[in-house]
C-alpha cells in the first residue's frame, strides 16, 4: 500500500531544534516546569516523589476527571489520555478506517488525519475553506463532500493553518449533514482556549451521538513537552480506543500525568489560558505591522485563534524553495503553505517571547527581501 508521508512534521522535526529562530510553531512559548509549578503555587516535592514506574495507562483518575469536567455530561470513563492529540487522532483512524472507506476532511488543514486515512486505505474527499469567505466553507461543498456511505468527517476548530473559528451556522450544518449520512465526526479542538478575543470556542461535543473530540495541552496551554492529549468519546468507543492504545505507547509518563493534572486544576487552567491570550494580544499587532511593511506583497485574514497567521504572497517563487532559502541562509524556520495544500502561502507562528519574536521577524525580513528581489 502506498505510504503518504507527513511532510509538515518531517520539516519541523528535522529543523526546529537546529535553527536560531523558529517561526514554524503554532503554539505559544512553552513554560518550564518551574514556571508551571510557580504559576500553580505548587510545591516541587510531589513531582519529585513520582515513581518512575508505569502510570495508569489511560490516565490517572484525577487527570481524567479534570478533563471530563471540561465537557458537558462526560464521565472519566469516556476520556482516554494519549501521547499528544496526535495519538488521539491516530487511534480514531485506526479504530474506524478500513480499505475502501470514504472520509471527508476540511481543507486546508494539518494533514495528519488526511494522510493517515489514506495510509489505512480510505479515499479522501475535501471540503474547502475559502479565503474570499474569510476561511468559511461553502455549504454546498460541505454537503457534496459528506456523502451517504462516508465513514468519518474530520474538522479542526479553531482551525490550523488559518486560525479561523467556524460560525455557529456552519457548525450546525456540518453536524446535521454528518448525522444525516450516519458518519462519525472527529473534531480536533487543540486550539480551543487560544482565541484572541477571549471567547472560548464551543466544543462539538454533545452535538451528535457520534462525535469524537481530540484535544491536548500543546497549543492553548503552552505545554507541548508534556506530550499530553486526550480523546473524548462515547463509552464503548473510548474502551476500544484504550485497547488500541495498548499497542501504541501503552500510557503517559507519571511525571507528565502529574503535571497535566496540575495544569488542569480549574484555577491554574484559567491562568494558563490567560497567559496564552496575553501573548497573542501582544504579538499579533507586531506581526500585522511587520506584514504591512511589505506593501502589497502579502494578503491575509487576521486569525481568530492560535499563534498562527496564514499569508499569501504574490511573487512566483514556490513556498518550498522560499522557506528553504530563509532557513539555510538566515536560520529562520517557516512553514510553506504547500504542507497544507496551499502554494504561495506561508504560515507564520507568532507565539514566541516578544523580544525574541521581534528579532526573528527582523531576520526573516532580511531573508524574504533577499529572496523576493533575486
Amino acid at each position: 500500500m502506498r505510504f503518504v508521508p507527513f511532510e509538515l512534521e518531517r520539516w519541523q522535526s528535522t529543523w526546529e531544534n537546529q535553527v536560531r529562530y523558529n517561526l514554524s510553531e503554532s503554539g505559544v512559548h512553552p513554560l518550564s516546569i518551574q514556571e508551571l509549578l510557580g504559576l500553580a503555587g505548587a510545591s516541587t516535592l510531589p513531582l519529585l516523589e513520582v515513581r518512575l514506574g508505569y502510570s495508569q495507562s489511560n490516565g490517572t483518575a484525577l487527570l481524567r476527571g479534570r478533563i471530563a469536567a471540561l465537557y458537558q455530561g462526560v464521565t472519566p470513563e469516556q476520556v482516554l489520555v494519549t501521547t499528544g492529540s496526535a495519538e488521539a487522532n491516530f487511534l480514531v483512524c485506526w479504530r474506524l478506517i478500513e480499505p475502501g472507506d470514504n472520509v471527508a476532511v476540511m481543507l486546508p488543514n494539518y494533514l495528519q488525519t488526511w494522510g493517515l486515512v489514506q495510509n489505512f486505505g480510505a479515499a479522501v474527499r475535501g471540503f474547502a475553506l475559502h479565503a474570499e469567505a474569510h476561511w468559511e466553507p461553502f455549504a454546498e461543498e460541505v454537503r457534496s463532500a459528506i456523502t451517504p456511505g462516508t465513514k468519518l468527517v474530520v474538522v479542526t476548530n479553531p482551525h490550523n493553518p488559518t486560525g479561523h473559528v467556524l460560525s455557529g451556522e456552519m457548525r450546525k450544518l456540518i453536524v446535521d449533514r454528518t448525522a444525516e449520512v450516519g458518519a462519525w465526526l472527529l473534531a480536533d479542538e487543540v486550539y480551543q482556549g487560544a482565541e484572541r478575543d477571549g471567547a472560548t470556542t464551543p466544543s462539538f461535543w454533545g452535538s451528535y451521538e457520534r462525535v469524537l473530540v481530540a484535544n491536548g495541552l500543546s497549543k492553548a496551554y503552552g505545554l507541548p513537552g508534556l506530550r499530553i492529549g486526550w480523546l473524548v468519546a462515547p463509552p464503548a468507543f473510548a474502551a476500544e480506543a484504550w485497547a488500541r492504545h495498548d499497542y501504541t505507547v501503552i500510557g503517559p509518563t507519571g511525571a507528565s500525568d502529574h503535571l497535566a493534572a496540575v495544569a488542569l486544576e480549574p484555577r491554574v487552567r484559567e491562568k494558563l489560558l490567560e497567559r496564552t491570550r496575553r501573548i497573542l494580544k501582544s504579538n499579533y499587532p507586531v506581526l500585522e505591522a511587520w506584514l504591512k511593511r511589505f506593501g502589497d506583497t502579502f494578503t491575509w485574514h487576521p486569525p481568530d485563534a492560535g499563534a498562527i497567521c496564514l499569508a499569501r504572497y504574490r511573487q512566483g517563487i514556490s513556498a518550498l524553495e522560499l522557506v528553504e532559502k530563509v532557513r539555510a541562509e538566515h536560520s529562520v524556520l517557516l512553514v510553506p503553505g504547500d504542507h497544507f495544500g496551499l502554494p504561495n502561502h506561508i504560515r507564520f507562528g507568532f507565539g514566541e517571547e516578544l523580544d525574541h519574536f521581534q528579532e526573528a521577524l527582523a531576520e526573516t525580513e532580511r531573508g524574504l527581501k533577499r529572496v523576493f528581489t533575486d
